[in-house]
């Protein structure tokens, strides 16, 4: 048995809620109430859910106990699990983890409660279980390199994801150390996610996200039964590592496992867009402020990225300074920047509101970005950003901004992540509605049925209540 195929598999089966320091059960608490949030409103509002509503019908998906975060209807749990990962992921409002360039609850959280819903797991069960899945789904990123695994064209979240999945879902389902080996053997082939969506705002990064937390519980569940899956699926000679990235560093995959808890550098997304362009937005912002921008008064944004952030929302500039929808949008360093100085921020409903507006089209247009030298020294540690601007009648303003707004060592305060939460939900949900949810996902450890809360995020039950 491989080595670090077998460490992983370890630490997934045997990780316990009791050994987690209080910092770890509180960020993954938070990271699950965002999760929450997103998905609630990206049921509500997001263009693949038609299209996912009917396909899951067709297959026989439709019908089921399990839940799907801001809908009336129940699914079978894998259908849950791909359908609240695709939501989780639509908005690009999730969180990101900057070494490892990846989102790490959006295939990880799905496949837990879908697993959770299965078995009447408990909170606390469901909390160490998605911190596996964290732990997993990031270091198997930073033993590929994520650069060079995106310069292959592949997106991280998914293929890494899906052995996250695998690992939160078969901690919940109770796997053995080999039931976990035989898990993550499945998992190694159906590691997929392909950057082709780039190219015409294709709706396939959710789509990917989401099969990749429906694999990982369809690979535990296997297992579970006693489903043979390949060896060494990490290491091997045709394993992960080796067929993803051209130059992997295999230790990275357990350096510190147990000791050192990546979870912690999980960061919270505070703008609906690749994070990449995160920093700059706060750049931008802080001048806006300072300086009291206009942006009729601009005459040209020049934005500096790491050459990993360039290539996904910098190049090729032409297309990113005239993106044709909300896709497009998510990956253009020259929209969001034209955004965050027309709003002096940034949220889901910018896309609605600036996507066609003539005037925020004209600033795109005299936004430009570069590979700066300065911002790649503090990659990947930090997805740093600089920016500066010119005025028409000449003058110049200049900001680095190293560590994003939601990074880890700059973690937003309780009241920023409630309003966030809070903002999300709009009108779509009655205030104490929300408010019972939110209590019942900062008590998250204390469930005795992680169904019971999920039971309040599903949208029949607040008309119920509302009527009542």
């Amino acid at each position: 048995m491989g080595e670090i195929t077998r460490q992983l598999a370890e630490f997934a089966s045997r990780i316990d809620y009791e050994t987690l320091s209080g910092a770890v059960r509180e960020r993954t608490k938070a990271l699950v109430s965002d999760h929450v949030a997103i998905a609630y409103r990206a049921r509500q509002e997001a263009a693949i859910s038609p299209s996912i509503v009917s396909a899951l019908g067709r297959l026989g998906l439709g019908a089921g106990e399990a839940s799907v975060i801001g809908d009336a209807r129940t699914y079978a749990p894998p259908a849950a699990a791909f359908f609240n990962g695709a939501l989780a992921h639509c908005l690009d409002f999730d969180d990101t983890h900057a070494r490892s360039s990846l989102h790490p609850s959006a295939p990880i959280v799905p496949a837990a409660l879908a697993a959770a819903e299965m078995v009447s797991a408990n909170g606390r069960d469901c909390i160490a279980a998605i911190t596996a899945g964290y732990e997993v789904q990031i270091r198997l990123s930073l033993a590929l390199g994520p650069s060079a695994h995106y310069a292959r064209g592949y997106h991280p979240t998914a293929t890494c994801g899906v052995f996250g999945a695998a690992a939160a879902a078969g901690r919940i389902l109770g796997l053995e150390v080999q039931e976990m080996v035989h898990a993550y053997g499945l998992c190694g082939s159906q590691a997929a996610g392909s950057m082709q969506f780039l190219a015409d705002g294709a709706w396939n990064k959710p789509f990917h996200v989401g099969y990749a937390a429906m694999s990982g519980l369809i690979a535990a569940s296997l297992a579970s039964e006693g489903f043979r899956g390949a060896a060494d699926a990490i290491e091997g000679d045709a394993g992960f590592l080796a067929s993803y990235a051209p130059d992997p560093s295999p230790d990275e995959a357990v350096r510190n496992l147990g000791i050192d808890w990546e979870t912690l550098d999980i960061a919270v997304k505070p703008y609906p867009s690749c994070r990449y362009g995160h920093a700059a937005m706060d750049a931008l912002i802080a001048l806006r402020a300072d300086h009291g921008i206009d942006d009729d008064a601009v005459e040209s944004v020049r934005v500096g990225l790491p050459q990993t952030g360039w290539r996904l929302i910098g190049n090729p500039e032409p297309e990113k300074q005239n993106p044709q929808n909300y896709v497009d949008g998510q990956f253009s360093m020259p929209f969001v920047a034209a955004v965050a100085l027309r709003e002096g921020g940034m949220s889901w409903d910018s896309y609605a509101a600036h996507l066609d507006d003539p005037r925020t089209r004209s600033l795109c247009r005299r936004v430009s970005s570069e590979v700066d030298p300065e911002v790649e020294t503090h990659f990947p540690a930090h997805m740093a950003g600089s920016a500066r601007v010119r005025t028409r009648d000449g003058e110049e303003f200049e900001k680095l901004v190293v560590i994003a707004k939601g990074e880890p060592e700059n973690f937003p305060a309780t009241a920023e992540l409630r309003a966030k939460f809070d903002g999300l939900f709009g009108d779509y949900m009655p205030g104490e509605h929300r408010v019972a949810l939110a209590e019942a996902l900062d008590g998250f450890e204390a469930a005795e049925r992680v169904a019971a809360i999920l039971h309040l995020g599903r949208a029949h039950e607040h008309r119920l209540r509302a009527s009542a």
